[in-house]
């Protein structure tokens, strides 16, 4: 079979070397070349249309069911944490790098003033040897080349930064540990984790993680934890173009083979082997002091996925091996009202339930959805696909038609968002796992222009784990409380009172 054009006897060799056949590769290429297909909204979802609120004594019966779902070993969290922190002192590191003092800078001068707070700063000033406020750009500038250069801040993960005050300091690492030992832990004290990590950290990973269960088992006494962790495969890295619409090259010839962004942990959520999983960004976690109403809705969003899961199986046992007609309509029903399927018009009652059982034997998930508080991140909207079905997706902006006024007025008018606090049921009515790359949209790739060695590049990304890596998924929202959210995508967010302990 002939190569595609594009390719050199190098680049196939590149390729295989990392997994991607030339048909993946070509499809990339593809897609960078012509412009992604825009979500096409139909109205964002609101309280009482796509989004549930639960009154106390509902929360009270779905935290039961959570905690009982924990209990049986059913729960696994799965977190994203492959990031570094470089973002979140991108304002420091350029006032390190830049001309002027570093204090001239309202971010950098906000830190200096108020450095003590943070969890990291008693480290600081011992390796910096300075115990008071930095009295002039020296002392400044001497402080934040401790930070990033010596203790090399900016370059580790954000799962190893110390975020929150107590003896000693607490990682995200940690706090997730101990966060996760609330609502997934199952009757014989066992909690389940599961870390995405960067490959070149993953040695880092391991010890800190051995190190922090030996502390954590040894104190709290009746818990043990089973952690695992895994890297984004490169075979989902993808291709970029350069200026001149071909496959972008490095100085020596070699493709450019780039990660592909969160989607492509998709393949990571079905290796994890999980039954019903929590997914939760690494940056979004309080102090265990404080997470008390995060481990009561995490076990509510639990609880609600279990619930969704009890009404589709029934259905879905109904229907095989012996059915009628009502059944037929009661499974309909259910899928109509609860996640929008809008069923195929049939000749046969044998068809329409064919129909019927393919809208309901998808993947599931409950999305907690806060108050949109001007945060970025998806928002929970009816998206009308091509075939004229009209479902709870979760979209981003860079999803919508900027040159379309009617749909950016809908996407401004969201009154919630997800701050990717996600409860997935992974597993069918049988306990077959789903195959989840068969609920992708590949049409909701990302593509934008980003910078490489100083020179321009398209760059493509996979469908966002949480949009529309999820897409095919049948999806229920709940409005959740603001106080749950804490993110940190900024080292000065530390300073915010959810972080305090």
């Amino acid at each position: 079979m002939p190569k595609p054009t594009d390719f050199t006897d190098q680049d196939v060799a590149l390729l295989t070397e990392a997994g991607i056949d030339l048909a993946t590769a070509t499809e990339h290429l593809e897609r960078l070349r012509r412009p992604p297909v825009a979500a096409r909204l139909h109205r964002p979802c609101t309280i009482g249309d796509g989004i549930e609120q639960l009154d106390p004594a509902e929360q009270a019966r779905l935290a039961a069911a959570g905690s009982a779902a924990a209990a049986e070993g059913r729960v696994t969290k799965f977190v994203p944490a492959s990031g570094a922190a470089t973002r979140m002192f991108k304002d420091l590191l350029a006032a390190l790098n830049g001309p002027n003092t570093p204090s001239t800078s309202p971010a950098v001068r906000e830190f200096f003033e108020r450095l003590d707070e943070f969890p990291f700063s008693d480290d600081l000033r011992r390796r910096a040897k300075i115990a008071g406020p930095p009295e002039s750009e020296a002392e400044e500038r001497h402080l934040l080349r401790i930070l990033l250069e010596e203790m090399r801040y900016a370059d580790l993960p954000k799962a190893l930064i110390p975020f929150h005050r107590a003896d000693p300091s607490r990682t995200p690492l940690e706090e997730h540990l101990l966060e996760g030992a609330e609502y997934a832990r199952d009757r014989n004290g066992i909690s389940r984790l599961h870390f995405t990590v960067p490959a070149d950290n993953r040695s880092r990973f391991e010890s800190a993680v051995e190190q922090m269960k030996r502390a954590l088992e040894a104190r709290l006494g009746d818990i043990g934890f089973h952690v695992s962790l895994s890297i984004q495969e490169r075979s989902t890295d993808t291709l970029a173009l350069d200026e001149s619409g071909g496959p972008f090259r490095l100085d020596d010839g070699r493709l450019l083979l780039r990660p592909a962004g969160h989607g492509s942990l998709l393949r990571n959520l079905q290796q994890s082997g999980g039954d019903i999983v929590v997914i939760k960004n690494i940056d979004n976690v309080v102090p265990h002091e404080r997470s008390a109403e995060v481990v009561h809705w995490k076990q509510v969003l639990i609880g609600r996925l279990a619930a969704l899961q009890a009404e589709v199986f029934a259905c879905l046992e109904a229907l095989t091996p012996d059915w009628n007609e009502n059944v037929v309509d009661e499974a309909a029903r259910l899928a109509t009202s609860l996640f929008g399927r809008q069923l195929p018009a049939t000749s046969t009652l044998a068809a329409r339930r064919q129909a019927v059982i393919a809208a309901l034997n998808r993947p599931l998930r409950v999305c907690g959805v806060v108050q949109n508080l001007g945060e970025p991140g998806g928002a929970p909207f009816w998206v009308e696909h091509s075939s004229g079905e009209i479902t709870v997706q979760i979209v981003e902006a860079a999803q919508v038609d900027q040159n379309d006024p009617q749909q950016l007025a809908i996407f401004d008018a969201s009154s919630h968002f997800n701050p990717v606090d996600v409860v997935c049921g992974l597993r069918s009515f049988d306990g077959t796992p789903f195959e989840l790359d068969r609920f992708v949209d590949p049409d909701t790739a990302f593509v934008s222009s980003k910078t490489f060695e100083e020179r321009q590049l398209t760059c493509l990304e996979r469908p966002g784990l949480w949009n529309g890596g999820m897409a095919g998924w049948n999806t229920v929202c709940v409005d959740v409380p603001a106080s749950t959210f804490a993110p940190v995508k900024s080292v000065m967010d530390l300073l915010r009172p959810a972080h305090r302990s």
